[in-house]
Order: C-alpha cells, then structure tokens, then sequence
C-alpha cells in the first residue's frame, strides 16, 4: 500500500479523537508530523504546549507588541518551531488535514500580532520559524539565499562577513523576520538609492496550499509577484529569499539634527517636505517627531523633530549636497559622523556608537510597548497650519510618536504595478503614527481613542481615493469585521488601501493557489466566493479564474 493510501486508512482514526483539548490536538498533530516525517523522529522538543515551562517565553520571544500578549489575547494551542524546510512542509499538509487553523511566524513584528493572535477562530497553532535562519552569501555572484526565520539584522551582519562594500536596500530596524518583512515591501534607509528589498529578490521557495515546496520557477510568475509585497500569510509560508545585493561604499554618513518650535521646527518640517524626496538619490533623511521637555517653560513640553539620516558618501560631498539642497537644515562638519555601512545600520537602528556588529546576531527586538500605530503616505506638502494643528493633538498624548520616510527617487522609477506595493510615483513621504504606553489594559481605549482622532484630523493632508496604508503597519480599523475578514466584499476596504488596484490581481491569484483559504488571517487576501470563482474561456473551452 502506498504510503499516501496507509495516510488515508489511519486518517479517520487520527480525527476520531477529540480536538476539544489542547493535549489531543497536540498528539494528533505530533501523530500526523511523525508519519510524513523520517521514521524515528521525535517531534516532541518542538512543540511547546501551555504547559510547557518555556511556552511564555517562546510566545514573547519575538513578540512586539505587548498589547497582543495580554491575559485577554487568544493564544495558541501551541507553537511548533519547525528545524528543516521538510517540517514546515509537513506542518501545512497536517494542519490541513486535521482541520487545525495555522499561523505563521517568522519576526514578530507584526503590528496587531496576526502571526501569534487569532480574533477570528480557534483553536488555532503557531508555526514560528525561529530556528530557520541561515544565510548563504555569494559575493562573486551578487546574491544571497536567505531563511525566513533570520533577522534583518543577521542577514546585514552575514553580508558585512563577506564584504565591506555589499549591502542590501531593506528595514532600518535590526530584528525585523525577513519572512514577513519582504512579503510586505521591506523599505528602509537606501529604498531611495534602490528601492523596498522586494523589488531586490531574484527567487524564493514557499510552501504552497498543498503542502508542496515551490521556487520562482515552480510557482510561476504571478504566485512570484504577490509574494513580494503583497502581504504576509495568504499564499503559503516563504522558506528562503534569494535577494540581490547592492554597491555600499567604504565611507557613509550619518547624522541626527534636532529642532524644536522654539527653534523653528514647524518651517524647517515644511521645507522638508519640498525637499526631501527630490535631494540627491544617495541621501535618506527621515524625521522622527514626538513631545519632549520645553527648557524654556519648566514642566512644559514642546515639539522636538529630529532629521535622521544616511548617506551613501563621504562627509565632504554630503554637506555639498546639503548646502545647495536644503540649506534651511544648517548642517555643519560636527553634526555629522563618517562610518562603515554596517556600523550606519546600528546608528540608525539606534544603537550607541561603540556597539559591536555582533549585537546584530541577538535576533530580539529592542522595542517592547503597549502599543496602537496607523500609516498615511502623502502626495502635497502639508501646510504650516496643518502643522500646527497636529502639534496641539500630539501633545494632548502621554508617548507619540511620528516617522516621516522619504520617498522619491528609485521609488519613483518603479511602476505601481511591478509589484503589489503600490506607493510609489507621486509619493512624497510615508507617515507612521504610534501612541505608547506601558500600563496594559488600564488605558489603552483611551491611547486608541486618541490616535483614532489624530488619524482623522489628518484626513484633508493624506493621499485620497483611496487613502493609502502601507501593508506592513497592519492596522485592523481599515474598514474592518474581525467575523468576516475572509469576505471579499469587506476585504476590498483595506485591501484598496493597502495595495490599490493591484488588490484585485492577488485576489484571482489567491484564488487560484488558495482557494480553500488555507492561509488566512484577520486580513489576509481572500478567495473569490465559489459562485464566482470560475468563468469559461469561449476560445479555449475551459474554465478559469
């Protein structure tokens, strides 16, 4: 009997027991993994149930958002954390057949925590590919293959082993999981140099609805293009990136300016505006905005904007650029530092100065909040008025915090279809918006209330038709119904949103490779209902998507 058959016999004896208990759905689980796996294998050091001693930790480990880790959030049966490419196979064919909803983790990062939290449904399991993380760099070739489950950080520091003058364009926050990050667009601080780190992948093996693992070649052309941006866990687990690597020179620039209002923040911000997404290509300058101590008023608070940047040059030819661009900025020879490109990625990931690249092997996040955040991008300058308006709102807020990112330049070379990632020519800036706060439960309606607001104040400012949202900051007040996220017709909402009309082409997509929905979260991209699944090819008699 075939081993496909002698499945198929036992199959009902494995559903006959009860998945009424986290215990039983873990045996059936660890049941079916042993008999798609080698014989002897023992699963059991890979499964971490509620019961066991380092659960908590496992399900914090890479966690971000402490609001989705509260008592009241929904936790997984388990967590298994797959060793081989071969186990995350067998993890989808066997959650598959047991009728077990799965999740998939490979960072953490996720905003609203849909790779470890379900709202929808449960029971429900966590596949976190934790210990997926190698990175085989070929300098000679200008490629990487990448692992799911490494940081971004490993990945830049694996690349500075082989070489000074290679790096790669993706986030500027070292412990984000590649996994999801690229599936998102992965933009960063060279994204105006050479675009998101998914407009750099060359290739990628995923694990599909079937439990097959596919390359770019296996898995076609449209499969490969809604990987790349668009959006994690709808089309199958990724395994491996092959990412192409980038010219870095020897000598890069860093530096860090801050203005409050008394020093005339709110003209230097609208001048930034004008400026930043037209400077020159090799220059980055982001500003990070958030309430900070008036000296001028003791115990009152002003508006601090700090212009963080990277440069891909030398001290000398930046502050040239500076001075004919954005001369407003003031930028001297002692704001600036002149460093190695893999010692910029820790400067602007924040760390100190004297920090070893070693501290980018850790893996774990240096940001844990109780956190709610919202993304706007924007197409004209926002007034001086609008300005000030959004200065009162922020500081009426205990902890905000705004990222302005600079768009323009190979952005804007990129049409809004080459990928899912829509945000591009026309784009000047992306806004982030956070509210922190560190008491759990007690206040966070009152935090969520208060960047609701903000969000609508800055509706006249933002992109319209539709307002635009960057997939990454998943946010699950865009036009949604946790009961219903799978409905195509509620999912068109923040799907328009995130990707504009490429929403639609990742759905027929999704449909064809997806279409029991297999991969599915509280925002994943859906399937067509079945009524309207399949029309017939008059020319070639047959019936597609």
């Amino acid at each position: 009997m075939s081993p496909l058959r002698s499945f198929l016999a036992i199959l009902p004896l494995l559903l006959s027991i009860s998945l009424s208990t986290s215990a039983s759905i873990q045996e059936s689980f660890i049941q079916c993994l042993s008999f798609h796996s080698d014989k002897g294998y023992s699963f059991n050091d890979s499964i971490y149930t509620p019961n066991s001693a380092s659960f908590t930790s496992i399900l914090d480990s890479t966690a971000q958002n402490l609001r989705c880790l509260l008592p009241s959030a929904p936790k997984p049966e388990f967590i298994f954390t797959p060793l081989t490419d071969s186990h995350v196979q067998v993890a989808v064919t066997c959650s598959k057949q047991l009728g077990i909803h799965l999740r998939v983790r490979s960072g953490g990062h996720d905003y609203e925590g849909l790779s470890y939290v379900s709202q929808i449904e449960t029971p429900f399991i966590v596949v976190d590919l934790v210990k997926l993380r190698g990175a085989n760099v070929d300098i000679q070739d200008n490629t990487a293959w990448i692992q799911a489950g490494a940081t971004i950080g490993e990945v830049y520091y694996r690349i500075y082993e082989k070489s000074a003058v290679h790096g790669f364009p993706a986030g500027l926050c070292s412990s984000l999981g590649v996994g999801g990050h690229i599936t998102g667009g992965a933009y960063g601080s060279m994204m105006r140099k050479y675009g998101l780190g998914a407009d750099n992948v060359l290739d990628a093996k995923i694990v599909d609805a079937n439990g097959n693992i596919l390359d770019r070649k296996a898995m076609g052309e449209d499969l490969f293009w809604a990987i790349r941006g668009g959006g994690g866990a709808s089309f199958g687990i990724i395994l491996w990136w092959k990412i192409k690597l980038v010219p870095v020179p020897k000598t890069v620039t860093v530096f860090t300016v801050t203005k409050t209002l008394e020093q005339g923040a709110t003209k230097l911000l609208h001048r930034w505006q004008e400026v930043a997404p037209f400077i020159d290509n090799d220059l980055f300058i982001r500003v990070i905005i958030q309430p900070d101590a008036n000296p001028a008023k003791k115990g009152a608070r002003t508006i601090s904007t700090s212009y963080n940047a990277l440069f891909l040059g030398d001290a000398e030819r930046l502050l040239q650029v500076a001075k004919q661009s954005f001369p407003e900025l003031g930028l001297t020879r002692k704001d600036v530092q002149e460093k190695s490109w893999i010692k910029s990625v820790l400067y602007i990931a924040g760390y100190p100065n004297d920090t070893p690249p070693e501290v980018l092997l850790q893996g774990k996040s240096t940001f844990k909040n109780y956190f709610k955040a919202k993304s706007d991008f924007v197409r004209e300058p926002i007034p001086e008025s609008g300005l000030e308006g959004l200065w009162q709102r922020m500081l009426e807020e205990e902890s905000p915090l705004m990222i302005w990112n600079p768009y323009g330049g190979k952005m804007s070379e990129f049409s809004e279809s080459d990928i899912p990632f829509p945000h591009r020519n026309g784009t000047l800036y992306k806004i982030q918006y956070v509210s922190l706060w560190q008491d759990g439960e007690k206040s966070a309606e009152k935090h969520i209330d208060w960047i609701r607001k903000l969000y609508n104040y800055m509706t006249p400012y933002v992109s319209k038709f539709p307002r635009e949202a960057y997939v990454n900051y998943r946010d699950l007040d865009l036009g949604m119904n946790k009961k219903n996220s799978t409905n195509y017709i509620q999912a068109s909402s923040w799907g328009n949103m995130y990707f504009k009309d490429n929403f639609s082409r990742l759905v027929k997509i999704k449909t064809k490779v997806d279409p029991e929905n297999v991969f599915r979260h509280e925002q994943s991209i859906p399937p067509l209902p079945v009524s309207a699944k399949r029309t017939k090819c008059s020319k070639c008699n047959k019936w597609e998507v």
